[in-house]
């Protein structure tokens, strides 16, 4: 695989901000006579540019470009039908895509779009389902063992993302611990393996911590007093939940809601593990466009419009809960 060469000003964009930000620190340094605590904290800005703002920088570039550089929205009408490239060759070749039966629009890329946001919708949705009263048991200053689940949340993190997928494969495929178990007890196998439900469960396990923490340390931070009070004036279990507990604790719903949408939307191994290709979401539609098809500029096509509609929802929660103080369902 060839991988694009950058343009040239690219160089020069990444030499001129690496030259001002220079010059922004020599400037900061002079106007305060010295260096101060904020000094420490331009190398992690500086790494932000290059690993961030760049990388997003050359997306776009590639995004709105032919391979010759020129501007196009082509890549864009290639996400949309995804037949598009193989009819503008047949239309070279001088062939007509309509008389070989293809002219009808091709419904890949935004089939597997609208799969990957339904399956995260569902992780996401799981995750906090199970996760906000695992939150509120733990939370529970009367609980004893709460420290105990939140260190039994935490110690599966120790262990590295790909093998904590692979690990499924043992309990999930013909042979394994559960089928294992089922044959034992008189029943079939089951086919647990390579589809839906088996991605969605290793997404599930996979970023249900991040769900339960943010929520956890919201309602940990709330004082009991405010539920007492509630009490004292009324209101039974149920509603100094709904209109108390619930309410504080929105700041860390908002933020289990994005930390498990975001990486659900865009994985791509797990559904290539337990969904054994049978499964492709649009994280392996867009690493398949970049190395399989060694095309960069669909490929970042297909990105942009992932980080669209990321910025889109990552909108909508601000809008649920936009000062992140809680009380926003009172």
């Amino acid at each position: 695989m060839n991988s694009p060469s950058l343009p040239s000003w690219s160089f020069w964009l990444m030499g001129l901000g690496l030259a001002g930000f220079v010059l922004l620190l020599v400037q900061m340094i002079r106007r305060n006579k010295g260096i101060r605590r904020s000094f420490y904290a331009w190398p992690y800005t500086l790494w932000m540019i290059i690993s961030t703002i760049v990388p997003l920088i050359l997306i776009g570039y590639y995004a709105l470009t032919d391979k010759s550089g020129q501007f196009t929205l082509e890549n864009f009408a290639n996400f949309w039908d995804s037949n598009r490239g193989m009819k503008n060759e047949l239309i070279a070749q001088g062939f007509d895509p309509q008389a070989l039966g293809m002219g009808a629009r091709g419904m890949v890329n935004v089939d597997t779009l609208v799969y990957s946001l339904w399956m995260a919708f569902l992780c996401t949705g799981i995750s906090f389902l199970v996760g906000y009263p695992a939150a509120l048991i733990m939370a529970d200053r009367e609980f004893k063992l709460g420290a105990t689940i939140v260190v039994l949340f935490i110690i599966p993190m120790w262990m590295n993302f790909l093998l904590r997928t692979i690990a499924w494969m043992s309990l999930l495929e013909d042979n394994g611990l559960i089928n294992t178990v089922l044959q034992s007890l008189g029943f079939g196998k089951a086919k647990l393996m390579y589809n839906s439900q088996a991605v969605l469960l290793g997404m599930v396990y996979n970023y249900l911590p991040f769900m339960v923490f943010p929520i956890y340390n919201s309602l940990s931070r709330q004082d009991s007093k405010l539920s007492e009070a509630a009490m004292d004036l009324g209101a039974n279990k149920w509603k100094t939940f709904w209109r108390v507990i619930f309410p504080i604790s929105m700041p860390g719903i908002v933020s289990g809601i994005t930390m498990v949408f975001m990486p659900s939307v865009t994985t791509f191994f797990i559904p290539r593990v337990l969904g054994g290709g049978n499964t492709e979401m649009f994280g392996d539609l867009i690493e398949r466009t970049f190395l399989s098809a060694d095309d960069w500029n669909v490929g970042s096509a297909l990105s942009l419009v992932m980080m669209v509609l990321i910025l889109l929802s990552l909108g909508l929660l601000r809008k649920v809960e936009p000062e992140g103080e809680g009380g926003s369902l009172i």
